[in-house]
């Protein structure tokens, strides 16, 4: 796809908006840019020019690692570092990435190094409609009692489409008839129920059986639909359908509640007599699978305990429809709404993630240097997910925690001595503010870079030797020595005469090796002729730039 069709499609679909705060399957994330890309769009689509919207310069982005840092285990997008543009890598499915009619974002991190930058690019999912309604099943059949009033109403299936926003279900139709009208509903998470409403009164004698058809539709363009056979069976027994004795109940309860754990209890009457009073209490089934709900009913009590899986971080509210129905022969039923609020228990760790790590640091590294990068995240709400992050303090490393308090930098407090410590073992605790408190830690090593800072240290200083006249010539009559402190190159020893000390050249007539230290003299000595006389060696190290360090050499 050429530069040109690139630019357009950017254009298109992005926008730059200035730093904020938005929200991401349900946290917060802190972004300079953010593009609109639709669903559905083929492998290469180009989403927008990111390195020119943050301002970095192109030529230096493939020097520099310009790259899309991924903390998913599939790449959805990744960005070209020889222009600058953000392109899809993987066809994007919103239905599977997102549920619910919410806004659709894909937090991304660009990475670039040397010097190290981190910048937060967010892309939202634009629906398709891509996605037909569907019902749970093709038919639903109702035995409704000739005696039932005008105004009772039925529940139908409800369709479902998992596309978003205008592309979901917006209307329901019903065919034309003299006995039945349809209604809807707003209901939590279900959206629009359908409810079938007798507006006549049934006559089995009359007509013994009707059949409806419901449409359910869209909102796309075009719209699309499906349909569901209504078959009413008309009976003329148990007039009189059970009667919750609230209209709703509420209850409050810890995510971390055992199973078996009594919430409440629904209580529905039928004015009815014999079977037709007797009420059995059930989940309702149809509308969202019976393994979804963390709860048990008993279908005789109406008792409703916890059977396991409440997660404040997955769910806060569930809305719960208990059926309550009577044996007549022709069951008449009644729905119970209940309501269960979820309430968050501190029962997750901290987790740190590192996003860059510079593991090998020199020693004379200013302070500030910037040793790590590192999220934080704690999945629990409130107080449970504030977080606190720290080091040992008599390390020479500090935290500095970003503007939202999510991300943290390792930086240098002073400067490093590799002579005294060359590996540091660093621990990172982070630590939320619950009761009781959670924490994690992350250890991560840098090694500290030796610098020739350093001079070579004679062992002694000055040397004084006593060498007997008439001493052979070329035979060691000495040797001095000295270390270095630092290591490797830099701590490479060579040794040398100081010829430069002016008076009488007494060194024409010694020798030095370089490597040891070992002196010998080109001549011997005579007692009578000198006595004394002093020189200079210079031991000078190996780095870059080399240190050196004199001794004076006293000879009798």
């Amino acid at each position: 796809m050429g530069t040109d069709r690139k630019s357009r499609t950017s254009e298109k679909w992005s926008f730059v908006f200035n730093v904020g705060l938005l929200l991401f399957f349900g946290k917060q994330a802190f972004a300079q840019i953010r593009y609109s890309i639709p669903e559905e769009v083929k492998e290469g689509h180009a989403v927008g020019n990111v390195a020119k919207d943050l301002g970095l310069e192109i030529t230096s982005l493939s020097d520099r690692r310009f790259r899309v840092v991924s903390e998913s285990k599939e790449t959805f997008f990744e960005v070209d570092s020889d222009n600058g543009a953000l392109y899809v890598h993987k066809k994007i499915d919103r239905e599977e990435l997102c549920q619910g009619s919410g806004a659709c974002l894909m937090e991304l991190k660009i990475l670039v190094e040397n010097p190290l930058e981190m910048h937060y690019v967010v892309v939202e999912i634009i629906d398709v409609n891509d996605h037909s309604p569907s019902f749970p099943e093709k038919e639903q059949t109702f035995e409704i009692a000739e005696h039932t009033l005008p105004g009772k109403q039925f529940q139908l299936h409800t369709a479902r489409d998992p596309d978003a926003g205008i592309n979901s279900i917006r209307t329901y139709t019903l065919t034309a008839n003299d006995h039945f009208r349809l209604e809807t509903e707003e209901f939590g998470e279900d959206g629009k129920v359908p409810f079938l409403i007798l507006q006549r009164p049934l006559d089995r004698e009359h007509t013994a059986q009707h059949w409806l058809l419901l449409t359910a539709n869209d909102g796309g363009k075009p719209s699309k639909s499906a349909t569901i056979n209504i078959t009413v069976i008309v009976s003329d027994v148990n007039d009189n359908s059970p009667v919750c004795d609230k209209p709703k109940y509420t209850i409050t309860i810890k995510e971390n509640a055992p199973a078996g754990t009594f919430l409440l209890t629904v209580n529905a009457s039928d004015s009815d007599e014999g079977m037709n009073s007797l009420i059995e209490y059930s989940l309702r089934s149809k509308l969202r699978r019976p393994s979804s709900e963390p709860f048990d009913l008993n279908s005789s009590t109406g008792t409703l305990t916890v059977k396991g899986g409440l997660d404040y971080e997955e769910k806060q509210v569930y809305e719960i429809k208990v059926l309550a129905a009577d044996k007549g022969a022709v069951s008449l039923s009644t729905h119970c709404n209940v309501v269960v609020r979820v309430e968050d228990v501190n029962d997750n760790k901290p987790e740190i993630d590192i996003t860059s790590l510079s593991s090998r640091i020199p020693e004379d590294a200013p302070p500030g240097t910037v040793v790590a990068l590192m999220d934080v995240t704690d999945l629990d709400s409130g107080v449970n997910g504030q977080v606190v992050c720290s080091v040992p303090s008599y390390l020479p490393f500090e935290l500095k925690p970003s503007p939202d308090g999510q991300s943290y930098s390792l930086v240098t407090k002073d400067y490093l001595d590799k002579e005294t410590m060359h590996i540091y073992n660093i621990t990172i605790t982070a630590k939320d503010l619950g009761n009781p408190v959670q924490s994690s830690t992350k250890v991560i090593q840098v090694d500290v870079v030796d610098v020739n800072d350093n001079s070579p240290v004679f062992t002694e200083s000055p040397y004084t030797f006593y060498v007997p006249e008439n001493n052979k010539a070329g035979i060691s009559i000495f040797s001095v020595s000295a270390g270095d402190a630092d290591g490797g190159e830099n701590a490479a020893v060579t040794y040398s005469l100081d010829r430069k000390i002016p008076g009488p050249t007494l060194t024409s007539f010694l020798n030095i090796n370089e490597a040891d230290g070992t002196i010998s003299a080109l001549k011997g000595f005579d007692f009578e002729t000198l006595k004394m006389f002093q020189f200079q060696v210079v031991a000078t190290d190996s780095g870059t730039p080399s240190l050196s360090s004199n001794v004076t050499v006293n000879v009798f």
